[in-house]
């Protein structure tokens, strides 16, 4: 482990620990993502989620950040990407245990509510699926489209907000990949399981626990991708 890796660790541990020493700085946290959720989860995801590509990038390249790697256009997609999946998680989970209770399935959503049980746990199951389903792979690709543009644009903001070309994007994405591997394998086998866990959770802590997820996703795609 190298002095640089040290102080990322330390940096981490301290903020972590901020909540822990100082109870007033938790209380405030919780009270502005009580009021202001879509903020907290743009922040949640811009902070976590980007952290979690510069760690993949350090198993991959040994540094947390090179020329041409827009840390500050990654954070500002992560963060609107944030706010989107918040609106997701919202929607389909009221939206999916409704769809159960006409499907015959009454209590689905006052399960949702109740305690863990193995039939909140075939509600949540269903939520996640649906929104993965239906949600994540457009999430997934938009995700996808940008990461190249800000390749693209040498990872400056002003490149950045360059019109992004949709056609030639499109055109260039390996979808061969994006299916075989994006869509057919971190869905089902990653996603399904770990949002199952993200709907189980308190409404208040879902948003964080899955950028917390998109950190330990950009981690074992590294090290994947390492392996390879």
């Amino acid at each position: 482990m190298k002095k640089k890796d040290v102080i990322v660790l330390l940096c981490v541990a301290a903020v972590v620990a901020v909540f822990f020493v100082f109870p007033a700085v938790y209380e405030f946290y919780n009270g502005f993502n009580a009021r202001h959720g879509l903020t907290m989860s743009f922040l949640k995801f811009a902070l976590l989620s980007t952290f979690g590509e510069c760690v993949g990038l350090r198993i991959t390249h040994g540094v947390y950040s090179m020329p041409g790697f827009g840390i500050a256009p990654r954070a500002l997609v992560w963060g609107v990407l944030g706010v989107g999946i918040s609106m997701a998680m919202t929607v389909f989970a009221a939206g999916v245990p409704a769809l159960l209770a006409s499907l015959g399935m009454d209590d689905a959503p006052a399960l949702m509510g109740a305690g863990l049980s193995w039939s909140k746990v075939f509600v949540a199951f269903c939520i996640s699926v649906a929104m993965n389903t239906i949600f994540a792979p457009l999430f997934m690709t938009m995700h996808k489209l940008t990461d190249t543009h800000i390749l693209a644009t040498d990872g400056t903001l002003r490149g950045f907000f360059t019109p992004m070309h949709m056609g030639d994007l499109l055109a260039g994405l390996n979808w061969h990949r994006q299916w075989d591997f994006v869509f057919k394998k971190t869905i089902p086998l990653f996603w399904y399981p770990a949002h199952t866990i993200t709907f189980l959770l308190p409404g208040d802590a879902r948003v964080l626990f899955a950028a917390l997820l998109g950190v330990a996703l950009g981690v074992l795609l590294a090290i994947a991708a390492h392996k390879k």
